[in-house]
């Protein structure tokens, strides 16, 4: 199985695409769709929107997951990486693609077994989880991996609480 996980985000959006073979989880590609301050934002929507298309018809991942957003006390960045959020969320829903959303606590819990870890902590068990050499950068692709490890573990367990059976 495929899993495309994404840290949304309107100057930088992380992805990372995984492949979960039983309980072996492999990275596949990861990176950033980055978009230039001081463009206008339904350019840099659009750039998001066309890149994601890109790697979604490119990577061809079997199912998505996307950081769910915590309200912060920067209203108009809250706003911007929402609307980022949802041009990703429309792309992948256009493929007829199943969306989960993961908290940033949830994640955490996924990857690191505390909800209240620290970003350094994931960082590291993303490293190590998927034996990568380095801690991917920007910060965007790391906690993108994260998000996409969190929905490999959970997957099962999801499926069976909505009542769906894998073959």
């Amino acid at each position: 199985m495929r899993v495309l996980g994404i840290d949304p985000g309107i100057a930088i959006m992380g992805f990372g695409f995984i492949d979960k073979t039983g309980h072996k989880l492999t990275p596949v590609q990861y990176g950033c769709i980055e978009t230039a301050a001081g463009t206008p934002q339904e350019t840099r929507l659009k750039q998001i929107y066309e890149s994601v298309c890109d790697l979604l018809d490119q990577y061809k991942p079997d199912t998505v997951a996307v950081e769910k957003l915590f309200f912060n006390k920067n209203v108009t960045n809250a706003f911007s990486v929402g609307q980022a959020r949802g041009v990703f969320m429309l792309a992948a829903a256009q493929r007829g693609l199943p969306i989960a959303e993961y908290t940033p606590m949830q994640v955490k819990q996924a990857v690191v077994g505390y909800g209240a870890a620290e970003k350094r902590q994931v960082q590291e068990m993303v490293k190590m989880l998927l034996k990568l050499s380095a801690i991917p950068k920007p910060d965007d692709v790391a906690d993108a991996l994260a998000v996409a490890i969190c929905h490999a573990h959970s997957i099962v367990l999801n499926e069976r609480m909505n009542g769906v059976t894998r073959r």
